[in-house]
């Protein structure tokens, strides 16, 4: 716990115990300028810091020891919806090619084989209308190497020698995947991302 009445050590210490991400300020101007200083990263994914994640509570550790007896079953669902989900979208539009042994995914992997960002704004614009809730750069953020927090460190990397995680960057998504998710529910997602022209 900590007790301050300074606004800015307050603000880091919220993003401290959140990641280090920008996202966690109470102070929506502060958020907005940070966001306008790094245009080339994802809003909702900006770490500003290498921080931890400190934000549980008794309340979130009694429902998580609740939901341990339901682990093993919950996995295998996840996964079942995995291949699923990759045997349903289109190969040609998406890669689909994955490890997937001894993965449970908490999200589906969306990665346009497209490199147009022209296609990949028309791509988000259509899961906004189809209410299909995504976040872009895939897990956390998308490449790291982009990241206000490794500035300081990185001074000689060249980030257009990550082409991969570039890519993934710019062009891969994913939405949330969940063990009560029905297979009726996973094809109607696939089919609204079948149809998006790319």
């Amino acid at each position: 716990m900590i007790c301050t009445n300074n606004k800015e050590i307050y603000e880091i210490c919220r993003m401290l115990r959140g990641h280090g991400l920008a996202r966690e300020v109470s102070n929506k101007k502060l958020e907005k300028k940070i966001i306008k200083m790094h245009p080339k990263v994802s809003p909702k994914f900006i770490f500003l810091y290498p921080g931890f994640n400190m934000r549980n509570n008794e309340i979130n550790a009694i429902i998580g020891l609740n939901q341990q007896p339901k682990l093993n079953e919950k996995i295998k669902k996840r996964s079942q919806n995995l291949i699923f989900f990759l045997s349903n979208i289109d190969k040609k539009k998406y890669f689909t090619d994955f490890e997937i042994k001894g993965n449970s995914n908490y999200a589906f992997p969306i990665i346009l084989k497209t490199t147009s960002f022209k296609k990949r704004d028309k791509f988000e614009k259509s899961l906004k209308i189809l209410n299909i809730e995504f976040r872009r750069g895939n897990a956390g953020g998308g490449n790291q190497l982009r990241q206000p927090y490794l500035k300081e460190y990185l001074h000689r990397i060249n980030i257009k020698q990550f082409k991969n995680v570039e890519h993934v960057h710019n062009f891969g998504y994913y939405i949330g995947n969940f063990p009560s998710l029905s297979k009726k529910s996973i094809v109607k997602i696939c089919s609204a991302l079948n149809k998006i022209i790319l």
